[in-house]
């Protein structure tokens, strides 16, 4: 499949076995591609609101372009497969200080809304006249409401309160630990003296690869395509690759294609990396 892709979207930026970033537009360069291939998306595009590599849009091209690509992305996407989107928050003069940017696109999506996760994490700005913002939203779709991957016990919380709690006799608890709320606990990629977290990169919004890896192994399988066409700095890559999955990318900007691509070599010419990567695909 990524003899494929390229075949129609062109010279990839970087290249491994299991691994293509395109240095393209998204929307372009899903254009190119004629048949479905992604069994799981998992993506955060820019928000709209001023950061180092956006343009800013009036809000109703915002929502549309959101919209163009957005059903690409569904028009690539297997039958079975899912997509996770990871929009923030924008303010609306005289309406609204930080309105969800998903409650504007609830009725522009085409796939089937599963489930909100709460990414709640430690650190973030401090609140004077409002509470300070501590979480982002993740919305779990997928493209057929009774097909879809959901491993549970690939991603259990093995923290149970309770682990020896029988009922009739029998252990009540599954061995493997509970299932995880629907409100993620997990830090934020920090920066700073003294407080720099240790995969920090130069990418101003990089996601720890903690929140990325759950969502790849509870919606998708090994072997299959794991696709971000707002790469960024990568870790939806490295995330894929650390689980046997194939990883595409695409990303606007090649300063972030060559961030990525140098996580990339990092990651798989590590020792350890290196035989967690001698995997067949059937």
């Amino acid at each position: 499949m990524l003899e494929t892709i390229i075949k129609f979207v062109g010279k990839p930026y970087y290249r491994s076995p299991y691994c293509a970033i395109f240095n393209l537009d998204c929307l372009e360069a899903m254009s190119k591609i004629p048949t479905p291939f992604a069994n799981l998306t998992v993506t955060s595009p820019p928000y709209n609101i001023g950061k180092e590599y956006e343009s800013v849009m009036p809000l109703y091209d915002y929502l549309n372009w959101c919209e163009s690509w957005i059903s690409q992305i569904y028009r690539l996407t297997v039958n079975n497969g899912a997509f996770w989107l990871n929009l923030g928050y924008i303010a609306i003069a005289d309406r609204a200080k930080a309105i969800p940017l998903p409650y504007l696109l609830w009725n522009r999506i085409p796939f089937f809304l599963i489930q909100e996760v709460i990414w709640n994490y430690g650190a973030g700005v401090a609140g004077k006249k409002f509470f300070s913002p501590r979480n982002e939203k993740f919305l779990w779709y997928i493209k057929n409401g009774s097909d879809y991957t959901f491993n549970l016990d690939d991603v259990r919380d093995p923290d149970v309160k309770y682990p020896n709690q029988k009922k009739n006799g029998k252990i009540k608890v599954n061995s493997l630990g509970k299932n995880p709320s629907d409100v993620w606990q997990i830090p934020k990629v920090t920066s700073g003296a003294d407080r720099s977290s240790r995969e920090r990169t130069p990418h101003p919004a990089q996601f720890p690869k903690a929140l990325i890896e759950r969502i790849i192994k509870a919606s998708s399988n090994a072997g299959e395509i794991v696709f971000d066409p707002f790469l960024g700095s990568g870790t939806t890559a490295i995330a894929a690759l650390e689980h046997k999955r194939i990883a595409i990318g695409f990303e606007i900007n090649s300063d972030y294609c060559q961030i990525a691509a140098d996580r990339i070599e990092d990651f798989i010419h590590t020792p350890r990396q290196k035989e967690l990567l001698q995997w067949e695909i059937e």
